[in-house]
């Protein structure tokens, strides 16, 4: 396999668009680098520039030592999933596979030999004789992939594979192409706009918005200790909370007001406070964080907006007179549609963004 290396890399469309703006970052070897960011971001832009589909208007792409910016994307040694499959309606599941190594004149056994084994590891040896119009969507992806492993490419790169197929086959095919991973050993490099797919199977993730690469870290640290508010709200599911609160001091330690709530600072939220020169900060906080039903010194009075039982929890849409946010409880007597209730932030998990930029304060 291989390690690929951006270093500065650019994407301008029309002169003036600017997709990607200088991208530098390093998928390592064998790793499972998923790049993940809302529509627009310059995800498929830089996936598409690593397997030569699209020009670099600036900066260069290696792989391994190779600098690859100019030679062609048959020449790269990458295998490409597409989303909508890209399969030859008209020849069976074994020549859509066998496809790639044909034109490569590749000897018939050999030809065989990789085609059976790739369909082994994805259990489709069954369906080898089969159209993809008799095929179904996860079984069709299934063919997709296998095509790329045939290949025995230096590097797999997945374009948001899984959209097309419904919840219950997606969870399975994330499993399946972690598995994957795990067997082969491979470099891959997937894109995705959903940020679950991210967090359950990267191993490196770079989030981007804009074009712009917000943070570049593993599942844990993006979910822990955000860079920013941009990946502190995408990162999550109900996003984080935020809230515009202003520094007061409560007996001669600094404290949070919003509206005619106040809340303590521990130590390592003092200590990011440092860094501002006025009195405005951005409070950031999960909804698990947020303790329904207990007063205490960080307690704040809510009305209830919205319950959405989902089993095992609960989502709480909650209200003050300016703000509004999300708590996660476990109650089993849930409350009711504008029912008050008092809930607790756990500040020692609470976190800090600078009100103007959204840089992290408490990120370190």
């Amino acid at each position: 396999m291989a390690q690929v290396t951006l270093k500065d890399v650019t994407k301008i469309y029309d002169g003036d668009v600017l997709a990607v703006e200088q991208a530098n970052f390093e998928i390592p070897d064998e790793s499972f680098t998923v790049l993940v960011g809302p529509s627009g971001c310059g995800k498929s832009t830089i996936l598409r520039m690593i397997a030569g589909l699209e020009e670099i208007t600036g900066g260069d792409i290696y792989i391994d030592e190779e600098r690859i910016n100019d030679i062609p994307p048959k020449d790269r040694d990458i295998a490409m999933v597409f989303q909508n499959y890209a399969l030859y309606p008209h020849m069976t599941v074994y020549k859509n596979m066998a496809f790639g190594l044909k034109l490569r004149k590749y000897p018939k056994a050999e030809i065989e030999q990789r085609v059976n084994e790739a369909a082994e590891i994805l259990s489709i040896s069954h369906l080898l004789n089969r159209k993809p119009k008799h095929l179904s969507g996860g079984e069709r992806q299934r063919v997709a992939v296998g095509r790329a492993i045939v290949r025995h490419p230096k590097v797999f790169l997945f374009d948001e594979p899984l959209s097309n197929l419904d919840a219950k086959l997606r969870v399975q095919m994330r499993m399946e192409i972690s598995r994957l991973h795990d067997r082969l050993d491979a470099t891959m490099v997937y894109v995705t706009h959903d940020q679950v797919e991210a967090m359950t199977m990267g191993d490196q993730i770079v989030v981007l918005s804009e074009g712009k690469i917000q943070q570049i870290a593993d599942p844990g640290t993006l979910y822990h200790k955000p860079a920013n508010q941009f990946v502190g709200g995408f990162i999550g599911t109900p996003p984080m909370n935020f809230i515009e609160t202003q520094i007061v001091n409560n007996g001669g330690t600094p404290a949070l007001r919003f509206e005619n709530f106040k809340v303590e600072l521990n130590g390592h939220l003092q200590s990011a406070l440092n860094t501002l020169s006025g009195a405005a900060v951005t409070l950031g906080i999960r909804p698990e964080d947020i303790q329904v039903g207990e007063n205490g010194k960080n307690s704040v009075g809510t009305q209830v907006d919205l319950v959405e039982p989902l089993g095992n929890h609960a989502l709480l849409y909650l209200r003050t007179e300016n703000n509004s946010f999300v708590a996660q409880s476990d109650l089993i007597d849930l409350p009711q549609h504008n029912a008050p209730l008092t809930v607790n932030f756990n500040m020692d998990k609470a976190h800090l963004f600078h009100p103007e930029t959204g840089e992290s304060l408490t990120a370190t």
